[in-house]
């Protein structure tokens, strides 16, 4: 109405102290909770004004406050505490009786929200502060003639005292309070006080917690009162390593045993806790439990592990069950679960080396429980299961492949988060050497590994499918480069074309990248590229294209200056005429990081063409947006510094990465050459002196890898061989493991190496020492800078046009059906012309 228009509508022109102070005098409950929750930042503008006008308005309006506006006040007064707005001293002096008269309201909410404050308001306060004003009243406040309500709020307070006083304070103010309350007539006070025993038992020591805590623990152990019991279990199973080994085998042992007994008899909540704390209980009763003691707490855990699938009859409608029966298969559920997650604690308790005959059995269960949130468990505990086995890790294979399986996304999320970590455990700590297996007795990995990432494509949980295609770039050290080919590349490469999700496509993108960086054949790496120029960068779609740029940036980041400049340099800059004005702007935001790869004055043909493409795009372009980026990119380009072909000072580090990743890109290719020797003299000896020549040659180029980089290949286990067929083996074998050996460090390094790069160049110059290893894997020039770096048993033989340094290119020469023709003849014109 009209009249409650005018009531309601506030005067512009007031201050936001004045408006506050309006709103709380004669506004409504709405407005003066609004007023108190914008609290803080009155205190933020002027605190001065707000503690002297608005701070005695909230207190008069708080006395009358309901459930509402009282629970935003808690809220506004600790934030006003954390954010530090005004000093210790002010805030107790203004705060800290407001809050404490509302301690004690009805409402457990409200209640427990200004209890919340207040424990974080006695972190800060001094000790004489917190003596006078918070200890001296709780004399009162906890006496059995007062609510329960308050003798439960000084239970946590003097919790919370414990640790601001010294241990003489504590023994004479406090601890008579704390007896009391342990023997307080409600249960509920008396489980209450129980829980604050650990945080006093650390403000006293050890003296005092033995004479004075340890005897009411016990007391409070036999208590009627089940919660009561059970907060006296979980006290002393934390308090475990205060305690020496007599206290543990003569007093806590007999109490534990008698408790876990005891728990079958009771409330599920009890079996609950008990399977929480499990783990941490027979790790502090270890050293003091006898055989029989040992084998009875193993049993009692398996029980526990199963508890509740012996029960199931078959029922297949949840309507027939009673809502009882459920609620208890609920409990069971939660039982389990809390056993997953203790099984590494377990698996310590027992030793690993007796994992196989004694929690084997009960792992396998675990996998295969019925319950989601039990597997779901195990799949989070499973990368520690694995460490701890170590060697012995080939016995729970089939269960990383039934988890890699399993229905639920939730499920292959919780595994998939350390995926990386299990695989290269599981292809390094077989009992078979490294070379021979890597994962080869687990057929299966493979399937399991692409099924997943369908299941996670065809489901609406896009992060889980982001993650697993992040994970899979760990595949390289784990299995060959031919299953990546077949299984995995191509699939990634269908992602990046088909889905619709964008980080799922860049996480796709960045993955094929380097899968394509350690794959060890030219034939295949050219059939990628050709494929990522083609069908990405001179695409129909705008969006594929948009992804080639994406891709750009990628390779810029993992591969070596060299092989962007040689494959990627043009068709990316010619996206400068493409016809939308979203491709042209993106790949304005790439340029820098594009000019960063060239090389002076090796590069000086590249570098005209991406000036001339700058200079078109400023005088051809019309769209308003992309012409202010355009400018914007060429300011940045004229500040940045050209590398030149020797190091520099300044890029001194950047230039050992990128020497770095071309030594690695060549030696893969020897590698390969290796391969394709051994095979063409398969039917006939190799001279052991050529032979020793190519192994020196590979030596000397492996030692010169920056120490970062594992150069230690395993070899056999056995005897070096004497034969030169067996010496041929086992050079081949080594060099079909090194690019996974290489890759481990790598891997890391790119990670890191991703969150630096900026618009200045990622992947550095290379310095005169390194110009004879300027790699353009199969770039004619090449040979003519690097030959003294290639053995003679390298002859490249290019399959794939490219646009390397000093080379011409027809591969980027055919046309896209949106682009304009003109502007290509003008490029390969120029490229033409170059010498």
């Amino acid at each position: 109405t009209p009249e409650e228009i005018e009531r309601l509508t506030v005067d512009e022109d007031l201050s936001d102290i004045e408006r506050a102070v309006y709103l709380l005098s004669a506004g409504q409950d709405i407005q003066g909770t609004s007023v108190i929750a914008n609290l803080p930042f009155l205190m933020r503008q002027n605190p001065t004004e707000t503690l002297r006008r608005v701070l005695p308005k909230v207190r008069e309006a708080l006395h009358v406050a309901g459930v509402e506006m009282q629970l935003t006040a808690a809220v506004a007064f600790l934030t006003i505490l954390q954010e530090e707005s005004v000093s210790v001293h002010t805030y107790a002096h203004s705060f800290l009786q407001v809050i404490l008269l509302h301690l004690e309201q009805r409402d457990t909410g409200v209640s427990n929200a200004w209890l919340e404050t207040l424990l974080a308001v006695i972190e800060v306060l001094p000790k004489e502060t917190l003596r006078h004003e918070i200890l001296n009243p709780l004399v009162s406040k906890a006496q059995l003639s007062q609510t329960v309500q308050s003798r439960l709020v000084s239970c946590k307070i003097l919790g919370k005292l414990a640790n601001k006083f010294d241990a003489h304070t504590i023994k004479r103010e406090i601890l008579p309070l704390v007896k009391s309350l342990c023997q307080d007539v409600e249960y509920e006070v008396r489980s209450c006080m129980c829980r604050q025993l650990e945080n006093i038992a650390q403000g006293i020591g050890t003296e005092l917690t033995k004479s004075v805590v340890l005897p009411e623990l016990i007391e409070l152990s036999r208590d009627e009162g089940s919660s009561v019991r059970l907060a006296a279990f979980e006290t002393l199973v934390n308090l475990l390593d205060i305690f020496d080994t007599d206290d543990r085998s003569q007093t806590i042992l007999p109490l534990v045993k008698s408790f876990c007994e005891k728990s079958f008899k009771a409330d599920e909540s009890i079996l609950i806790s008990l399977s929480f704390h499990l783990g941490k209980l027979c790790h502090g009763l270890y050293g003091i439990l006898t055989p029989d003691q040992h084998l009875r707490f193993l049993e009692f855990y398996k029980k526990l592990c199963t508890l509740g699938l012996q029960q199931e009859n078959g029922h297949n409608l949840e309507n027939q069950i009673p809502p009882q029966v459920l609620e208890q298969e609920k409990k069971y559920t939660s039982v389990r679960k809390n056993c997953a997650y203790n099984f590494p604690a377990m698996i310590v308790f027992v030793d690993p080396k007796n994992f196989h005959m004694e929690l084997y059995s009960t792992f396998f269960c675990l996998c295969h429980d019925p319950e989601v949130p039990v597997r779901y468990t195990i799949a989070i505990c499973f990368y520690e299961v694995s460490k701890l086995l170590n060697s012995g890790i080939y016995l729970i294979q089939k269960e990383l492949i039934t988890l890699l399986q399993d229905e639920s996304l939730e499920v292959l999320d919780a595994l998939v988060e350390h995926l990386p970590e299990i695989l290269e455990l599981m292809s390094t700590g077989g009992e078979s050497s490294v070379q021979e297996n890597k994962l080869s007795s687990l057929p299966d990995l493979i399937p399991a590994l692409t099924a997943a990432e369908q299941r996670a494509a065809a489901s609406l949980k896009w992060r889980t499918h982001e993650k697993l295609l992040q994970k899979y770039a760990c595949l390289p050290q784990i299995i060959s480069s031919d299953q990546i080919y077949y299984r995995f590349l191509q699939r990634m490469f269908t992602i990046m074309m088909t889905n619709n999700v964008l980080p799922v496509q860049k996480a796709a993108s960045r993955t094929l990248c380097i899968f394509l960086r350690y794959n060890r054949k030219q034939e295949q790496r050219h059939e990628v590229i050709q494929k990522l120029i083609e069908q990405l960068g001179q695409g129909k779609s705008y969006w594929n294209r948009l992804r080639f740029l994406d891709t750009c940036e990628f390779i810029i980041e993992i591969f070596s200056k060299s092989f962007f400049c040689k494959y990627f340099f043009l068709p990316a800059i010619e996206l400068t005429h493409d016809p939308v004005a979203n491709v042209r702007m993106k790949l304005c935001y790439l340029l820098p990081k594009v000019k960063s790869t060239l090389k002076i004055p090796a590069d000086k043909h590249l570098l005209q063409q991406l000036e001339m493409c700058v200079r078109k795009l400023l005088c051809q372009e019309k769209d308003k947006d992309v012409l202010a980026i355009v400018k914007r990119t060429v300011l940045e380009l004229d500040r940045m510094e050209m590398s030149m072909d020797a190091f520099q000072k300044k890029f001194y580090e950047k230039d050992l990465l990128d020497q770095e990743k071309e030594r690695e890109e060549l030696l893969l290719l020897e590698m390969e050459q290796l391969e394709k020797e051994k095979q063409q003299n398969d039917g006939r000896p190799l001279s052991d002196k050529i032979f020793d020549k190519k192994r020196r040659d590979t030596k000397t180029l492996t030692q010169s890898l920056p120490k970062s980089i594992p150069i230690s290949v395993p070899g056999p286990s056995s005897s070096t061989p004497s034969t030169s067929k067996e010496i041929k083996k086992s050079k081949l074998i080594r060099s079909q493991s090194f690019n996974n050996q290489a890759f481990h460090a790598k891997y890391g390094n790119l990670e890191k190496s991703a969150s630096k790069s900026s618009t200045a160049a990622y992947a550095p110059s290379v310095s005169g020492l390194a110009k004879t290893a300027v790699l353009s894997l199969t770039d004619d020039s090449f040979r003519a800078r690097s030959a003294s770096n290639v053995p003679p048993s390298y002859s490249p033989n290019p399959a794939l046009p490219s646009t390397s340094r000093g080379t011409s290119s027809t591969a980027d020469s055919k046309n896209s059906g949106n682009k304009d023709p003109q502007p290509r003849k003008a490029v390969s014109k120029s490229r033409k012309s170059n010498p």
